[in-house]
């Protein structure tokens, strides 16, 4: 079977300046492409869900709608508030880009090719350590919107960026914990390297069958590729985890006072970073730019030239259609269950896996290094974990009004509960106070019911 040759560490570093500048300009053509084309993706998507047109006006297919705003976006007033650092206020979003943008330098776009008779790999640059780039860059694109809430000297984009801030707290352990896994069976962090060792063509003798399965770490590793999704989708601040910017509790959150081309900086994070987790996602879990199973077993110049790359932007476009599926599809968590799923669930489900995976790794026969044990053990302990951390639907049955109302400090307000349930109307706190005997309280001094305007 035909093998894509692989890059290797030792091939980069020795491109011309020249072939440097290529790649560096792709990728940032790729990232703002995808930007124009993931807001007019996600528009059509939604619209398709909702049963409704979506964009159809402006260009074929609604394509030129996203131009269209973003150039009547950047026309419009630059506004500074009175009470803003204006220094910070100014280059907020756009530490929040930069982050964004440089995590897709290690992205691998695909194999060996030749450009202009040299050979070199579809990739910017790579280094031994290149997916803890990665989660540098997400972990520091958080300071933009942080710094931007904060410099903006208002309340609702402070409580924004402080509510971005904790997301990335809460979900940045759940993420390198999942990582964690891949470097265990990759042995290393190098983002090439990992897409080699996903190679296909593994066999795994299991028993009187002999299949001949992708290495893909998302099916050998499955709770890490789920709670790894999970937390890329918390730490790009998207639905249903979009506390920083809701616009039923914050206006807009941390881009309240932003408008014109800082609003926009801020909208081009956003979708920069979206579309680069999904690139890692793919990267580190579907193989990067090798193409399925089925596809190499037909064609076996799949892996070969320039046709990686389509394998690859088909991974990342689907995993970006999964970011929108959830934004179309699930209603905003509170903000509590948001921090219930990160702590609670998420990772002790993933301390356990790492701890039993690590377990079965040392455990594996060491003549034939068959990991069909790891695998298997892997995959039941993570089923068994999260039906057992998995939190119940029960809750406590809730009181009755009159109990309710009984236990109230005379003169209190009612404040709503926890759990956000609706509190009693004044009428049903009349009729409740009605049908209680008249004399309660009476010859004792005691507070009668309260009585409402």
């Amino acid at each position: 079977m035909f093998v894509a040759q692989d890059p290797t560490l030792q091939d980069f570093g020795h491109d011309p300046w020249w072939l440097v500048l290529i790649k560096v300009v792709f990728v940032f053509a790729f990232g703002m492409l995808c930007t124009l084309l993931g807001v007019w993706f996600e528009r059509r998507v939604v619209a398709r869900m909702a049963v409704r047109p979506g964009l159809n006006q402006a260009g074929p297919f609604g394509l030129l709608q996203t131009l269209a705003d973003g150039l009547k976006g950047a026309f419009k007033e630059d506004i500074m508030p009175r009470t803003a650092d204006k220094v910070v206020f100014f280059f907020a979003p756009t530490v929040a880009v930069i982050c964004a943008m440089t995590s897709l330098s290690v992205i691998p776009f695909g194999p060996m090719v030749s450009i202009f008779g040299h050979k070199t790999p579809l990739q910017v640059t790579d280094v031994p350590v290149a997916v803890l780039l990665i989660l540098a860059c997400s972990g520091m694109a958080v300071y933009g919107i942080v710094l931007g809430g904060w410099a903006s000297g208002s309340t609702y984009p402070l409580l924004g960026g402080l509510r971005s801030s904790a997301q990335m707290i809460s979900y940045e352990v759940s993420m390198g914990l999942s990582v964690v896994a891949v470097f265990m069976l990759a042995g290393t962090m190098s983002t090439s390297q990992i897409v080699a060792a996903q190679a296909s063509g593994k066999e795994f003798d299991l028993g009187p069958i002999n299949v001949d399965a992708p290495g893909w770490y998302a099916l050998l590793l499955l709770p890490s590729f789920i709670i790894f999704f999970i937390a890329i989708v918390g730490e790009t601040n998207r639905a249903p985890f979009d506390l920083p910017e809701a616009e039923s509790e914050l206006v807009a959150g941390y881009m309240t006072e932003y408008s014109s081309l800082k609003f926009l900086l801020f909208m081009l994070s956003e979708y920069v970073a979206m579309v680069a987790m999904s690139a890692a996602t793919a990267t580190l879990f579907l193989g990067g730019w090798r193409a399925p199973a089925p596809v190499t077993t037909i064609w076996a110049g799949a892996n070969s030239g320039w046709w990686p790359m389509l394998w690859f932007f088909i991974k990342v476009v689907l995993l970006v259609f999964i970011f929108v599926w959830l934004r179309a599809t699930l209603p905003r968590l509170r903000y509590d269950q948001f921090m219930k799923l990160g702590w609670r669930v998420l990772l002790p489900i993933n301390l356990v896996w790492i701890l039993s995976l690590a377990a079965l790794q040392v455990y594996r026969d060491p003549n034939t290094g068959d990991e069909k044990y790891i695998i298997l053990g892997g995959f039941l302990v993570g089923i068994v974990l999260l039906a057992l951390l998995w939190p119940s639907s029960k809750r406590e049955p809730d009181r009755p009004l009159e109990e309710q109302l009984k236990h109230r400090p005379p003169g209190s307000f009612p404040v709503p509960p926890m759990d956000l349930q609706v509190p009693p109307s004044p009428r049903a706190r009349r009729a409740v106070a009605e049908r209680e005997p008249a004399n309660v309280g009476a010859g004792s001094g005691g507070d009668l019911p309260d009585k409402e305007s």
